[in-house]
């Protein structure tokens, strides 16, 4: 990019011959960038920043949540092996959620590449590619989690009291089953990023955890959602990572929206222009 207010009488060097200059030196100036030229990158930084806001007001939700976890048969004092359980599957989630921001990061430079280029195929093909490593990627990790699961080695591995063992175990079949999920999430994240949709990322994570907030109280405080949706299996820990993986779920429904737009930065389906 450019410096603000880069002009030739800023700029200094040694010119040895016409072919080799051996030193560069930019002069900075004191004056202000104006409104109009930082607005972009405010833009997106207050865009970014609500979105990751709004993302840890839903985590720190689902730990509080989690820490007053009742279910049928449960005394008062295993709420402290529900919120154990709870923050052992979280790590797990994330763990997975940093192999899969790789592809994220990677999408969102390439993406950026094409779409600078004016190559709305390389946007397409670029995207196409990274989304199914994120499909092999997300089948791989639940593989792993799988195993790690029917082998006991993970509950082994992570706790020995036995209330946590089995609220564990619970969580450890969403975990597994998401991972492909939270593949896609990521990716797509990345894609959209690189095209700069900042704004539309933040509102849809709004849409998301307000979906995700809804969805948990209609299973944990309503009658339908007790007996009708559960069958009257009421375990207030389940219904925080169903809210979870509602979550997610918004997540993925909303970019799929933008990626699939005809005319959007990406249009994932259109066909490629010869």
């Amino acid at each position: 990019g450019k410096f603000p207010r880069m002009d030739e009488k800023n700029i200094h060097s040694d010119k040895v011959d016409d072919n080799y200059e051996r030193s560069m030196a930019v002069t900075p100036v004191l004056d202000l960038p104006k409104w109009s030229s930082i607005r972009p990158l405010a833009v997106a930084s207050s865009a970014v920043f609500l979105r990751s806001i709004v993302l840890q007001v839903a985590m720190s939700s689902a730990a509080a949540m989690a820490a007053r976890s009742t279910s049928d048969g449960m005394i008062a004092s295993g709420a402290s092996a529900s919120v154990a359980a709870h923050q052992v599957a979280l790590q797990l989630w994330l763990l997975c959620s940093f192999l899969c921001d790789a592809l994220a990061t990677a999408s969102q430079a390439l993406v950026a590449d094409g779409i600078g280029r004016g190559d709305g195929n390389a946007v397409r093909r670029v995207s196409l590619i990274n989304f199914n490593w994120g499909l092999v990627l997300g089948l791989t990790l639940s593989a792993f989690l799988w195993i790690g699961s029917a082998s006991g080695f993970l509950v082994d591995f992570f706790t020995s009291d036995e209330i946590t063992r089995i609220e564990l175990s619970k969580l450890l079949t969403i975990v597994t089953l998401a991972q492909p999920l939270n593949a896609f999430v990521f990716v797509a994240d990345g894609v959209l990023q690189g095209a700069e949709e900042f704004t539309y990322q933040a509102k849809s994570m709004a849409l998301s955890v307000l979906t995700a907030f809804s969805i948990f109280a209609l299973l944990e405080h309503t009658t339908f959602g007790q007996e009708i949706i559960l069958g009257g299996d009421h375990d207030t820990l389940i219904n925080v990572w169903y809210g979870l993986i509602t979550l997610q779920a918004m997540r993925g429904i909303t970019s799929l929206v933008k990626l699939a737009e005809v005319r959007g930065p990406i249009n994932l389906f259109g066909e490629q222009v010869l």
